[in-house]
């Protein structure tokens, strides 16, 4: 893969975006034409711990003309927090980073019973296949699919009072799962040849953790960038992680967090990766390439 590719700055590049391989409500090909139908010139897909809906938007985007970055989010745990990390442009047959992302999608499977299991004992009267029926083709069936079968239920109104009142950690239908460390999973996606963002770092957090030194901590086992302008950060915030990332030369990215109709205030496009932030980006991921040896995924053009 190349990085040598300039960008105007009226460019509008958004780095992170789910489609119902995981937990969105598009398909692969319709996330890829909603995308370029508000405008966007760049999208990077990035489902839950999988690469499966790689070649169905590889193939749209290639069909009607816009830049597709392939891409996934990957859940892990730091210092007892879950932190979410994106990874750009790995290998996904790497063996030792397929291997975690199994394990990782295998946990989601594995608390979805238990969940249904919390749930009925509240008086809800919900089964494994109530949510089977919302999450269909999706790698995993997870919290979000839950919720959408209790909305479907008419139990909740929507994903956030789900998660507000019943599945998010510390409600009573809340079942945890496994998650790769971060400082391994930074190693894994190097190890493969991609680039990886802390998304939304400070997002879920009330503490801004992690800090400055656990940041250049983690940039010392390959860390690229930070995911700063997110919906999930006050604009105090977002300060504080651009000066941050100013301070340790980390990129710095802005993406909308998009799941179709399943989060609201996250549309295509809300924020956006700087052009020069996103050359940097590649020119790292092609760095990664040659470094790991390995046939690394191109970004669709």
């Amino acid at each position: 893969m190349t990085g040598d590719h300039h960008y105007p700055q009226r460019v509008r590049i958004d780095l992170h975006t789910h489609s119902r391989v995981s937990d969105g409500t598009d398909s692969p090909e319709e996330l890829v034409r909603a995308a370029r139908a508000v405008g966007l010139d760049v999208v990077a897909l990035t489902d839950h711990d999988t690469a499966a809906g790689w070649d169905e938007a590889a193939a749209t985007a290639h069909e009607i003309g816009i830049e597709l970055v392939r891409g996934m989010e990957i859940s892990t745990l730091h210092q007892g927090r879950s932190v979410h990390l994106l990874g750009y442009l790995p290998d996904p047959t790497y063996e030792p980073l397929d291997r975690e992302l199994r394990h990782i999608l295998d946990g989601r499977g594995q608390r979805l019973p238990m969940m249904v299991d919390r749930l009925r004992g509240l008086g809800i009267a919900i089964t494994v296949d109530d949510v089977l029926a919302v999450s269909q083709d999706a790698a995993a069936s997870g919290r979000p699919h839950v919720a959408d079968a209790l909305v479907r239920q008419g139990v909740v109104a929507d994903r956030d009072e789900a998660f507000d009142t019943l599945l998010a950690a510390g409600r009573p239908a809340y079942v945890g799962r496994y998650a790769v460390a971060l400082d391994e999973a930074i190693r894994l996606v190097t190890a493969a040849g991609g680039v990886s963002v802390i998304a939304h770092v400070w997002g879920r957090s009330r503490s801004e953790h992690p800090d400055e030194a656990e940041l250049a901590a983690l940039q010392e086992v390959g860390l690229t960038g930070l995911e700063v302008d997110h919906q999930d950060h006050a604009p105090e915030r977002r300060e504080r992680l651009r000066g941050i990332a100013r301070d340790l030369g980390l990129v710095v990215t802005g993406s909308s967090d998009y799941h179709g109709t399943g989060k609201t205030q996250h549309d295509l496009g809300i924020n956006t990766t700087a052009p020069e932030d996103y050359h940097r980006l590649l020119e790292a991921a092609a760095a990664a390439s040659a470094a790991s040896g390995r046939e690394t995924p191109e970004v669709v053009r």
